[in-house]
């Protein structure tokens, strides 16, 4: 039995094949345009149609095909791969994940007041710093962090 590091037993598949990465996905799409079911078949079962739509919703080229894949997201993976492979042109399209904005405040609001986030952001958007700063000093329990 071969013992394998967590990332190599996260890649290797259940027949002991190793499986498409996302990026592999994705540089087939945007770059590449190699078609990675032809090489296995049974890599179509790796493919995230989900993330895929995600990562290629920040490119403005890409959104209307995004949306579209949206409106079909019953069809079969290869079909959704083989629309995005055949549609969108060769282009390198590199975009960092989209993420939430991270609010600095927010916990230090929520604890003073007992607030819900929703409640929170309101709160912060009204509070000057000194407020807020004053709250702070109250909550600070002191000793080492």
């Amino acid at each position: 039995m071969k013992v394998c590091s967590l990332v190599e037993c996260m890649l290797i598949g259940k027949g002991g094949k190793v499986m498409s990465e996302l990026k592999d996905w994705l540089n087939s799409i945007n770059f590449t345009k190699e078609n990675l079911i032809e090489e296995d078949p049974d890599n179509i079962r790796d493919y995230p149609p989900y993330i895929i739509n995600r990562c290629l919703s920040g490119h403005l080229d890409c959104v209307m095909f995004v949306n579209e894949m949206n409106k079909y997201s019953f069809l079969d993976k290869d079909m959704q791969y083989n629309f995005y492979l055949n549609t969108l042109r060769k282009k390198k399209r590199f975009s960092p994940w989209l993420r939430k904005d991270k609010v600095t405040d927010l916990e230090i609001i929520k604890q003073y007041y007992g607030y819900s986030n929703e409640k929170a952001l309101n709160a912060l958007k009204i509070l000057t710093p000194e407020q807020i700063n004053f709250i702070k000093q109250r909550l600070d329990t002191g000793g080492t962090k």
